[in-house]
């Protein structure tokens, strides 16, 4: 069971983007590695900290999160799954400081220097992080209900095989950075009233590479990424509704000279059905039936959204009538909350009728059964109507 993100960074669900960075700070700097070399479990709570504040800082993600849970982001990026790190290593998470704590504040330096691109092993910053993707995926009924496997093929820009990503023809073409000496920082010493301070930031002239490539690889003109195909698989979780977003870590455009990947962004989209209709969880269906049906009773098959069911309609129908079919509407995607089926009984009036049947119909107007009589406690039309617009 994962851990509410708003309880991992100590803030309310009301809490401002402010209060949400202060906290993962607070958070961040009580359990970095550096502080606690060799603490497993503050390593944990560190990367913990990290998927949250990923999720919580992005208003689009949060808004997800806070409707729809973790089951918004699926099994996080461990499994391919959605939105946060789950599986966040500390290169990815390193990318966030220099949002967090700046270039030039002394916390840059103890974590490492600021963000920007994707970090080595040796903590040099590694490129430039790709571009996010949107992709529109359409679902039918029974895939929103039950949840679907999608295989789509995406084009965008993939990591070159050519050169490995690097950019650089081979490996003799890439030197260390002459600005920095190939450590992808720079070092400056500024005076302030308390004395001097040491600052490090991200080498400019490297954008923190620590490299320059001098001969380009030929294929992707340095950039370390062409342009193709991706063939990505998608677990869509049960319950899903229109308009809702799911995302995909690191399979949006890969970056340049080995930076991160961005982000897939799947947006959700409802096929139309031929005879029911949604409404939130529920699921709606018009049925119609004749007089003598409604008179007598029937047994009618309907449809549902995982194929069809039978009903019994009892004798003295009337139209209008609501029967419910219990937990055959949608399923909710973050509870155990289900939804109904609800069949609307409409009772059809044939517009062309023969002598005979005329006839007939004559004769039973002027029996008392026929004459319209409203059930106890039935409420008036007026009645409904005042009750909608109250």
């Amino acid at each position: 069971m994962k851990k509410d993100f708003y309880e991992i960074l100590g803030v309310s669900k009301s809490a401002s983007q402010d209060e949400i960075k202060k906290a993962y700070r607070k958070v961040a700097m009580q359990h970095h590695p550096d502080r606690n070399p060799g603490d497993k479990a503050a390593e944990e709570k560190f990367k913990e900290a990290a998927e949250a504040y990923e999720i919580l800082s992005d208003a689009d993600k949060r808004a997800q999160y806070d409707r729809f849970g973790h089951q918004a982001f699926g099994q996080g990026r461990g499994g391919g799954g959605y939105g946060g790190g789950a599986g966040m290593n500390m290169d990815d998470i390193f990318s966030q400081f220099g949002d967090i704590f700046g270039d030039d504040s002394p916390f840059s330096s103890f974590f490492g220097g600021g963000g920007g691109g994707r970090r080595s092993s040796g903590g040099r910053s590694r490129g430039i992080r790709g571009s996010n993707l949107r992709i529109k995926i359409k679902m039918n009924y029974e895939e929103m209900a039950k949840g679907a496997s999608k295989t789509v093929k995406v084009k965008k820009y993939v990591g070159c095989t050519t050169c490995n990503g690097s950019g650089a023809k081979d490996k003799n073409s890439v030197q260390a950075c002459g600005t920095c000496g190939g450590s992808g920082q720079v070092r400056r010493v500024q005076n302030t009233f308390l004395g001097q301070m040491q600052t490090v930031t991200t080498c400019p002239a490297c954008n923190g590479e620590g490299t320059t490539v001098m001969n380009k690889c030929t294929a992707c003109k340095g950039d370390g990424r062409v342009y193709g195909e991706e063939t990505v698989t998608i677990e869509i979780p049960a319950g899903v509704q229109e308009g809702m977003q799911l995302s995909m870590n690191g399979k949006g455009n890969a970056g340049e000279r080995g930076g991160a990947a961005g982000d897939l962004i799947v947006l959700i989209e409802e096929e139309a059905h031929a005879q029911l209709h949604r409404d939130g969880l529920n699921v709606a269906f018009d049925l119609h039936i004749s007089f003598p049906e409604a008179v007598f009773g029937t047994q009618v098959e309907v449809p549902t959204i995982d194929g069809k069911a039978k009903i019994k309609i009892p004798p003295g129908t009337q139209s209008g009538k609501i029967f419910r079919l219990k937990g055959k509407g949608f399923p909710a995607v973050n509870s155990y909350e289900k939804g109904d089926q609800l069949i609307h009984v409409n009772i059809w009036t044939p517009q062309h009728v023969n002598a005979e049947e005329k006839a007939m119909l004559e004769k039973m107007q002027q029996s008392h059964n026929f004459e319209p009589k409203p059930e106890k406690g039935d409420k008036s039309f007026f009645d409904k109507v005042r009750e909608m617009f109250s």
